[in-house]
């Protein structure tokens, strides 16, 4: 799949077929998250993943409810986390960004993006949420304090086809001098 088509291509879902996802594949769409460039090389991000029943269905529990309604059925997810004070930080863990800890949310973006779009190109749809219980995630997954829970990322077979939303033309976001 050509990048272009693979980005023009990839959708938001909200309705799943179950289909297991065997650890390999998301062994894979680490490994693509893995490639996105960050801070200094910091390497921010940090994975969880739920793929058995009982996580799928714990980590199910921890989102409002539209969101786990909207996502059952799904055969994994992923929840993303930024190590704090590696990016936008000096040696000493100091933020001398403008943007403070952002930069960590920012390179966590980055890779998700890739993981998304790979995910697109083997087939697999996503949905990427920022709503979520992050005391229960924390406790369930055993996340340490050092890092901040960033997205949980629905992934699976799609049972619909999203149909593609208006995008805002060129011209209206972009200015060139």
């Amino acid at each position: 799949m050509e990048i272009k088509e693979c980005i023009k291509g990839r959708r938001s879902v909200r309705k799943y077929a179950y289909e297991k996802i065997e650890r390999e594949v998301i062994e894979e769409l680490i490994k693509a998250g893995q490639y996105a460039p960050s801070w200094k090389n910091s390497q921010t991000p940090r994975y969880y993943a739920a793929i058995s029943e009982g996580a799928i269905s714990a980590v199910n529990s921890c989102l409002p409810d539209f969101n786990a309604e909207r996502t059952m059925g799904v055969g994994a997810y992923i929840v993303t986390t930024a190590k704090k004070g590696l990016s936008g930080c000096n040696k000493d863990g100091e933020y001398f960004s403008h943007l403070g800890n952002g930069y960590e949310c920012f390179d966590n973006g980055l890779a998700v993006e890739n993981i998304v779009l790979y995910a697109h190109s083997i087939g697999y749809s996503t949905l990427i949420m920022g709503l979520f219980d992050e005391g229960a995630l924390r406790q369930l997954l055993s996340i340490p304090d050092d890092e901040d829970i960033v997205v949980v990322l629905a992934v699976g077979r799609r049972d619909v086809e999203p149909q593609r939303p208006e995008r805002k033309s060129t011209e209206e976001i972009l200015k060139i001098f």
